[in-house]
């Protein structure tokens, strides 16, 4: 088996879902240059449902830091949409990680840790990245990690 980040989500187990469709009037993804701009996305179960809840209140920080590797999952999806092939991604640049949190709850960036990590995991060097975790009050549907991101593109 070849070294590609495809192979990589497979000796971890994982499998691409289908780049979800967009929700409301957007695109999921915009090329400009070589920065690949990607929608946030939302934290989706294998099974396809909603990962949902509030951290720090119903949600554990290791069950946030799983939905945010969902979301990475999710990102991913849309890459291999956007560019046909996971080897174009030259360098995952930055993440923007939204945790649905309660009052007082300060450990965004352990849950963002679960989409960082993953993003290393796969993309190796070229998947260490800027990265902003922030807490919100309220994320789309009730959901408890949204992601987005900016990908450089190989040619």
């Amino acid at each position: 088996m070849t070294d590609t980040p495809v192979a990589r989500l497979a000796s971890l187990g994982l499998t691409l879902p289908d780049a979800p469709a967009p929700a409301a009037n957007y695109v999921p993804y915009v090329q400009s240059g070589d920065l690949l701009h990607i929608s946030g996305q939302i934290s989706f179960a294998a099974d396809g449902s909603l990962i949902k809840g509030r951290l720090g209140e119903d949600v554990s920080v290791a069950d946030g830091a799983a939905a945010a590797a969902r979301c990475a999952l999710g990102l991913m999806a849309q890459m291999q949409a956007a560019l046909g092939d996971l080897g174009r991604v030259k360098r995952v640049v930055k993440l923007n990680c939204f945790v649905q949190s309660a009052h007082g709850f300060t450990d965004q960036p352990e849950v963002a840790n679960g989409a960082s990590d993953l993003m290393v995991a796969v993309f190796g060097e070229a998947g260490r990245h800027a990265r902003s975790a922030v807490g919100v009050a309220a994320l789309p549907r009730g959901v408890a990690v949204e992601i987005d991101a900016v990908i450089e593109v190989r040619g």
